[in-house]
């Protein structure tokens, strides 16, 4: 059966006392196996079935990443439901519009999360019974005296409902196993929402088959073997690639999911992390690009802090590192290789090791998705020996696409197309592209989704004939590597109408710039482009601090080194970028995008529209004067380095 139960019992079978998932409480981690989580979300599919859940009846879930996450969601399905994975980071009124339009009549949360759920209970149609995924605390009375609830009846704890579950299967033993058997591969097993980068959420419908097949085609990808690997997971599961990957692939091999621990709260989760990465020894990690980069920040900051010869050894050793690895697939000279022999192998004794301790003692190796990966941070972690391979996807195709994998990987491409795909870069509706061509990425499989919910029109515009449209840009380089390059709808637009990815010339700033922490690259049908841009602060206060003269001469400077800073791509790269799509003028913004402002999406990408509506006056302003040298990026320079 290709399902993702089907894939449960199997593992259940295959790995039956093998740790499935993971979580530390007070004694220390606690696993529950394979065959726990099977026979346990058997309880939770039968509770459901008790309280007269009908296939197809929708349960949203937000939680941190846990166990009963897990568990909760295959009882979910078992019954024959559809689940509703919501991000933890959406407000109340962002959880009321999704709940509303997915028409869920469950809820699956955790204690960290019921305060948003009770804020928006009041915008909510038909309130959905609770199913709290934590035993009785603070949070679940204060609840239940809010929300006048009945525990038994309108909320229940989650040893409810393991009860409540064992209760009726007492009494019908067969009762889910009956269900199961009417569930079909092409039945819905989410409604997953995008995260609104483009204007409000579509609600993607994935199938039993399209995980079935996505789960199994990453595997085949990295080539992983059935080994007893594990990985802390630090994504959300409610994050497409960690929900596949995580939660589904890690049945076809037995791979233990240990969870951040989110005791106290989701600010605790950040905290943990280098705990319990050292705690858990992860054979590999899910990332995305924000959470990579801050690694990498931390452990260039680290090193530096020692100083002297180790800071020299480091430095010496990464660069050399980054010669010798060439971009991953076509190696350099034997010379080349030569000559970086000695200081990539001095700091690869010395150094490397100590800083890999960070992640563990086990880690092979991160992927990452969600936006596009520098190659700067592709470079470094790889001379270190703890590569972060790129891969590519959307939600919609549930969601891996393609990636770089320890098998076959060139840095600064998004890989190669997993097996089951056929992928095309089409120039027009009818015209497919050359290699080297840019165009929309097509793909047809198994794994594309079965539609937006309610929502037929969004449907047919990126269906067609089998074939998903996705909207992002792209070409095949001569190794046959997918090279993505940007969304369609987020180009830079010439007054002539020609196009051009922002997120290309984002890329090339970041990736030559020390000083550039954010950027946003923007013309619509303008003479030149520009740019907003937050600030590296450590980087740019050590500049600062060298710096002589009056403050009024310091931050003339400071402003001059941050303007040749932001355009060493033209002089390293020359030609890289074409000139009219290179920044002619750039803003510096005060304070970094942030979730907080809603800039920062629940996958860690930047909203672009949300952006350009919050500074448009800044925009406003550079085509007006076009000077990059103005009193405002004059205030910004003041208040973050000489206030």
């Amino acid at each position: 059966m290709r399902t993702v139960i089907g894939m449960l019992h199997d593992a259940a079978k295959r790995y039956p006392a093998r740790s499935y998932t993971a979580k530390k409480i007070d004694s220390g981690w606690k696993g529950w196996t394979f065959k726990d989580t099977d026979e346990e979300s058997d309880a939770v599919a039968a509770a459901l079935l008790a309280l007269g859940f009908n296939p197809e009846d929708k349960v949203s879930i937000v939680s941190e990443g846990r166990p009963e996450w897990v568990t909760g969601e295959f009882g979910v399905l078992k019954a024959s439901c559809i689940s509703v994975p919501l991000s933890i980071k959406l407000s109340f009124e962002e959880i009321a519009f999704r709940v509303n339009h997915s028409e869920s009549k469950g809820f699956l949360i955790s204690s960290n999360s019921i305060a948003k759920l009770v804020k928006a209970w009041e915008n909510i149609e038909n309130p959905p019974i609770i199913f709290y995924l934590d035993e009785v605390d603070d949070n679940f009375t204060k609840t239940v005296k809010a929300l006048k609830l009945k525990r038994g009846t309108s909320i229940f704890t989650w040893e409810d409902i393991l009860e409540l579950g064992a209760k009726q299967l007492s009494k019908e033993p067969d009762c889910v196993s009956e269900r199961e058997k009417k569930i079909d591969e092409n039945d819905v097993v989410n409604i997953c929402y995008t995260s609104g980068t483009t204007g409000n959420p579509k609600g993607i419908m994935l199938t039993h088959l399209n995980y079935f097949t996505n789960a199994e085609d990453a595997i085949k990808l990295v080539g992983l073997p059935d080994a007893e690997f594990s990985t802390l997971v630090i994504l959300p599961l409610d994050h497409s690639f960690a929900h596949t990957v995580g939660t589904y692939a890690s049945l076809l091999r037995g791979i233990t999911m240990n969870f951040v621990d989110a005791r106290g709260g989701s600010m605790n989760i950040i905290r943990n992390i280098p705990k319990n990465l050292v705690e858990t020894n992860p054979s590999y990690l899910m990332t995305v690009p924000s959470l990579s980069g801050n690694f990498m920040k931390k452990i260039v900051a680290g090193v530096a802090k020692k100083g002297g010869i180790i800071n020299k050894i480091f430095t010496a050793g990464v660069a050399a590192g980054i010669k010798i690895n060439g971009d991953g697939f076509n190696k350099p000279s034997i010379w080349v290789r030569s000559i970086n022999y000695f200081p990539h192998k001095l700091a690869s004794t010395l150094v490397f090791p100590k800083v890999r301790e960070i992640f563990g003692s086990e880690l092979l190796y991160c992927i990452g998705g969600g936006a596009l990966l520098e190659v700067r941070q592709q470079n470094f972690f790889a001379s270190i020996g703890v590569p972060v391979f790129q891969g590519y996807g959307l939600t919609e195709a549930a969601p891996i696409i393609c990636s770089n994998t320890p098998l076959r990987h060139k840095f600064g491409t998004s890989g190669v197309v997993v097996p089951s795909i056929t992928c095309k870069i089409m120039k027009s509706d009818t015209e497919e592209a050359a290699v080297g061509e840019r165009g929309e990425i097509v793909i047809k499989g198994e794994n594309v989704m079965k539609g937006y919910y309610k929502n037929e029109e969004a449907s047919n515009e990126v269906l067609k004939d089998g074939w998903l449209w996705t909207g992002d840009l792209g070409y095949y380089d001569k190794d046959d590597f997918l090279v993505v390059t940007g969304r369609s709808k987020a180009l830079l637009i010439a007054p002539d109408g020609e196009k051009y990815s922002p997120e290309e010339v984002e890329e090339a700033i970041i990736n030559h710039s020390k000083s550039v922490n954010q950027i946003l690259v923007y013309n619509d049908h303008k003479v030149f482009t520009s740019a907003l841009l937050t600030l590296d602060k450590m980087t740019v206060k050590s500049w600062a601090e060298g710096l002589i003269g009056s403050e009024a001469e310091k931050v003339e400077t400071l402003l001059k080194m941050i303007k040749d800073d932001v355009n060493r791509y033209k002089t390293e790269e020359p030609g890289l970028i074409p000139n009219q799509w290179g920044p002619d003028t750039f803003e510096i913004i005060l304070k970094e995008f942030s979730e907080e402002d809603k800039l920062i999406n629940s996958t860690m990408k930047m909203v672009r529209y949300k952006v350009i509506e919050r500074y448009q006056d800044r925009i406003d302003a550079m085509y007006e004067d076009r000077e990059y040298f103005n009193d405002r990026n004059r205030a910004v320079v003041k208040e973050l380095f000489f206030s």
